[in-house]
């Protein structure tokens, strides 16, 4: 894909217009949601298709059956218990 630069206006209510051309080079439809982020002082827009992929392709090792919010909850208690002393009464 070929680089290219396009200057757009920040419109009233700090509204973008992407132009054409790159709309029809990305494959953006109207309606279409984006996701938008900083890095390193520039505005990223990114499809959130492809967000979407990448997410998955980077968590495709993790088993699909396990709990992640299980698996941290659990190892939150065992961090507490470990912790614990015994006859110390804050409670």
């Amino acid at each position: 894909m070929a680089l290219s630069n396009n200057e757009i206006q920040l419109g009233p209510q700090g509204r973008l217009v992407v132009p054409a051309a790159l709309r029809r080079q990305l494959g953006l439809n109207t309606g279409e949601r984006l996701l938008i982020r900083v890095k390193d002082g520039a505005l990223i827009l990114e499809p959130r298709g492809v967000v979407e992929r990448r997410l998955r392709d980077r968590f495709c090792t993790v088993d699909p059956h396990i709990s992640l919010a299980d698996s941290l909850i659990a190892d939150r208690r065992a961090e507490v218990a470990r912790e614990e002393v015994p006859g110390d009464d804050k409670a």
